[in-house]
Order: C-alpha cells, then sequence, then structure tokens
C-alpha cells in the first residue's frame, strides 16, 4: 500500500497550495490557542474553501470544548478530528457528537507509552503515534522531537495508524520503511521557524513519501 501524507499546522494559502500540488492526502489545521499554529475561525474557513474535495481536513485540538469544536468542524469543513491530551471517553463523546473521523494521539517514549493504544478501540478512528514532548512543554505536539522507531516493532495496533513526531524530508523515507507507516504527519519538519511553513520543504517532503 502506498504511503501517504498529512501537512500539518497549515496557516497561508500558498503552503496549502503546495501541499495539495506535492500530493498530500490530508492537510491539519491547528485550533489551539497556545500554538504558533492556531488558526481564527475566518482564517480556517478561508483554507478549508481552497482545499479541494480529494484532499481531507483534520482539525487538531488539546481536549477541545464542545463549543470550540462546534465552531471549528463548521468553519474548516473538517472531515477527521485529531485530539491529544484527550481521555478515551471523551474521544468517544466527541466522535458521536460531531459525526467524523477521530484520530486520537498516542505520545510516545517507551514501549510502555504504547499500552494507551488499546483504550482508544472502540473510541477512535485512527491512531497518531507522535514523539511524547518533554516535560513542561507547552504544546503536546508540533515539537520537532522523535521517538525510537524501534518501539513499534511487533506491536499489535488496534486500529490503523499513522507516525509522527520529528519527521522531515531528510528522515521520513527511513521513518517508512522503519515502520511501514502508510500516513505520516508533518508539521515542524516543514518550517523555517515555528508556524511558518516552507514551500520548497513541503515539496521535499512529500516527493520523500512518494518514492516510497
Amino acid at each position: 500500500m502506498p504511503t501517504t501524507a498529512k501537512i500539518c499546522g497549515l496557516s497561508t494559502p500558498a503552503t496549502l497550495d503546495a501541499a495539495v500540488a506535492g500530493g498530500a492526502s490530508h492537510v491539519g489545521f491547528v485550533f489551539f490557542a497556545p500554538s504558533p499554529r492556531d488558526l481564527g475561525f475566518a482564517q480556517a474557513a478561508g483554507l478549508a474553501a481552497r482545499t479541494p474535495p480529494h484532499v481531507r481536513r483534520v482539525g487538531v485540538f488539546v481536549d477541545p470544548t464542545d463549543e470550540l469544536l462546534d465552531h471549528a468542524v463548521a468553519a474548516g469543513r473538517l472531515d477527521a478530528v485529531q485530539l491529544h491530551d484527550t481521555a478515551p471517553d471523551r474521544a468517544a463523546a466527541i466522535r458521536a457528537r460531531t459525526c467524523r473521523e477521530v484520530w486520537a494521539a498516542i505520545p510516545v517514549r517507551t514501549r510502555a507509552d504504547l499500552d494507551a493504544a488499546d483504550r482508544f478501540a472502540g473510541a477512535a478512528d485512527r491512531l497518531l503515534y507522535d514523539a511524547k514532548t518533554p516535560p513542561g512543554s507547552a504544546l503536546p505536539g508540533g515539537m520537532g522531537v522523535r521517538f525510537d522507531w524501534a518501539l513499534l516493532d511487533g506491536f499489535r495496533h488496534p486500529l490503523p495508524w499513522a507516525l509522527s513526531g520529528g519527521l522531515d524530508p531528510a528522515n521520513v523515507a527511513d521513518a517508512i520503511r522503519r515502520t511501514g507507516a502508510t500516513l505520516v504527519d508533518v508539521s515542524s519538519g516543514v518550517e523555517s521557524a515555528p508556524g511558518v511553513k516552507e514551500r520548497d520543504r513541503i515539496a521535499a517532503f512529500l516527493e520523500a513519501v512518494a518514492r516510497n
């Protein structure tokens, strides 16, 4: 199965266009105020209107309120909701409320961290294995941190899954070969500064994915 890619944290028409032109299967819109990638609803609506139907729009949230979800799903025309720091029962409730595909982020530093995956069976549609950020970090992801991909060796995935955490144009091919991921997710790895995406880096990342 060919590997596809999500370019996350997009905030400008030019970088969204680069993701679409490069063949991204998913684009990510962040709705989390502390993030440098946070979008207002009007900004999200503009990007959503620019996204062609074959590219799926994913909203990224950190334990969101129902009010935030309702506004963001409508503005971003979201196909999926990606949840960080959200308990399985809350994820299940969000799935029922929004009638959208739910992705549950699993922060990973050790093999024991993968135990959380089983708790999302029946509550989410996809798992996103991401690097666990250092203690005290303001953000749960998007910080360019990667985990040891060998931790996934032999792991029984209870749901479809995607790989995230510290991916960039130089290492994504190795990550795909090492883990067998069929969907990879990048944010900081295609930036020149936090929240500043670069079109050439997006293109290079997607080219590397397409070669696998």
